[in-house]
Order: structure tokens, then sequence, then C-alpha cells
């Protein structure tokens, strides 16, 4: 059997290009002692993949040139020398851009197929919703009442991010998004209470017209003129979660800071960055609360699925560029 998986030839500067990659054919491995052979079926490509492919040290390891990069992962396992996990089981783990993985037992997480769709555990019930429940309820503090402003809100976090704070009773939720289709989506489906495209116009303008009265919470996706903006408009108290920034993933050169940071002092705001990986303990409340959302379609979910392990690329460089709504999945 062969296995086809996606390696790094050398670190992008500036944008990704497919010279950078290469889909490499190799033999199925075979699980030895205490490891389990897994068969993905859905694979997950995320914007913190960009910061992996970049020597520079940061809080992940690079990945390594020549050899498989690594993500999210959801598949069936075919073969199993490990006691807890049979053949047949469905488990998460994170030995993705590949099609077969061989990985220890204690690195994979059973998931039932049964209680959601397998593709869901990559994203709204996985490590992008936890990404959104950790960041607004325990970074930025959110409380009922809360005004809140999302970037990249039509995104598999930032979408989650709205609708979690609407249904704990948010007083008005603002989100932005790169196109007009995804403005609609977020008002219409997500129920935001406004929502604007940032390319018609200044951030700044156009947040001060949704949030008149301003915002207690923003949730940062993208940086840039965005964390400007919501430093601008940020109400006494305010709290800023900084989950990632994508605009300035691919910059050649430092980018410029925000030029309104004296505003935190007569504000009293804050700006904290956060990593999931340390709100791993929020995992059982967050699917005992967020899971019967799912289930009952009060938090709704869209997934952007691309076919095929030759498409893999493509699907992370189209995070890159903004092209999906909701969770970007690779289907097998």
């Amino acid at each position: 059997m062969i296995n086809r998986e996606w390696h790094l030839l050398s670190r992008p500067v500036g944008w990704p290009k497919p010279e950078d990659f290469a889909l490499v054919e190799a033999e199925v491995p075979t699980p030895g002692e205490g490891q389990v052979l897994v068969r993905n079926a859905y694979l997950s490509v995320d914007p913190y993949m960009r910061g992996r492919m970049s020597a520079a040290k940061s809080y992940v390891a690079p990945f390594e040139l020549g050899k498989a990069m690594q993500g999210g992962a959801v598949g069936e396992v075919v073969a199993s020398n490990a006691e807890g996990i049979a053949v047949g089981d469905h488990v998460l783990h994170f030995l993705g851009w590949r099609e077969y993985a061989v990985l220890r037992a204690e690195n994979a997480v059973k998931v039932d197929p049964a209680a959601a769709p397998l593709s869901a555990y990559l994203g709204v019930l996985g490590m992008t919703g936890l990404t959104a429940y950790a960041g607004l309820l325990r970074t930025a503090a959110f409380k009922e009442g809360d005004a809140v402003f999302v970037s990249g809100a039509a995104g598999a976090v930032g979408s989650q991010v709205g609708q979690i704070a609407k249904l704990k009773g948010a007083s008005r939720v603002i989100g932005s998004a790169g196109s007009d289709e995804k403005v609609e989506l977020l008002v219409e489906e997500y129920g935001f209470d406004a929502a604007f495209n940032y390319k018609n116009g200044p951030v700044g303008e156009q947040l001060r017209a949704a949030a008149p009265d301003g915002v207690d919470v923003y949730f940062d996706n993208v940086g840039g003129d965005h964390l400007e903006a919501a430093i601008g408009s940020l109400n006494q108290g305010g709290r800023i979660a900084v989950c990632g920034m994508i605009s300035v993933y691919n910059n050649t050169e430092p980018a410029p800071g925000p030029r309104n940071l004296a505003r935190l002092i007569q504000t009293r705001g804050r700006i904290e960055g956060f990593l999931v990986g340390d709100h791993y303990d929020l995992q059982p409340q967050f699917v005992a609360e967020v899971g019967p959302w799912v289930a009952s379609g009060a938090l709704k979910y869209r997934e952007t699925v691309v076919e095929g392990i030759e498409n893999n690329l493509e699907a992370f460089l189209g995070v890159l560029r903004g092209d999906n709504t909701g969770k970007m999945i690779v289907k097998l």
C-alpha cells in the first residue's frame, strides 16, 4: 500500500509557493507496540501552519524540511497494536497532511461518528471550537451585556465566537469579513447584529458605524488595521483577545503596530494573546455546553470542503487568501 504525504522542501519567503512543497509517495508503515495505523478521512488546514513553515522560534516547533508536515486529522483505525483502541474505531490526532498515519495510542482521541459528523471534530467540536470558547470566555472574560467585535468573523473560529457571544447574552455582536456574501451570512444565518466588508472602506469608520456605542470585547483574528480600529472603539475596561493576525503572516518585513495604543490608558483596556493549548482543561466544559447547541441547531457552522490529498496545499493557500467560509477541510 502506498501512502501519499506532503513534505516541506524549502521555507517560504512571503507567500508560500508550490515549489516549496512536494507530494511524496511512501510505503504505509506498520504499527509497532502501542501504536495504531489510521486511514485519514478528513484533514485540517489552519492559518497557524504558516508559522510552522518558517524557522523562526515560536510557540510550536517548525516543520522539518524533507519530512511530512503535521496537522489535525480524523480517521478510521485500520490496524491496532495497542490496548484500548480497536480496528474500526475513529480517532482524532495530529498527523495530517497524509493519507495514512502511524501514531502512539495515547496520542489518539476516540470520537463518535454517530454523535456528530467526523469533520466536525476538526472544527466546531474540535480545536477551532475550543479556541473560540476559551478565547472569548476566559481570555476576553466575556460577560452578559458586552458588545463584541470579531474580525475574520466568517472563518471557523470567528463565526463560533460571535454565536457563542449571542447565546451568552451579548448586547451586540459585530463581525468583519472579506466579501459581501460573507457579511450576509454573518447577519442572516449566524445572527450577528451587524457586519461589514473590510474591503469596502476604512475599518475604523465601518466599525464606528456598526458599533456607535463602542465595543467591550474584541476577538482578533486579523491584526493590522482591525486591531487599531478596535482599540479606537474600545469602551472603558474593554478587553482584546489576540487569537491570530492573518493579515501579517506572509509579510517579509515587520508590520507597524497600532498607532493608538495610548488609548488603552484612557480606557484601562487590556490586550492579551492566548494559545488554545493552554486551555485544554476547558475541553469537558466546552463539549458539554457547545455540543447540545450544535445538535439542536442553535449554533450553526459551515465547512468549505476540498477533495483529495493532491489538493491539500491549495486548500491551505485558500485559507491564507480567505477563500473559505467556516472551517476549511480536506476530504480524502
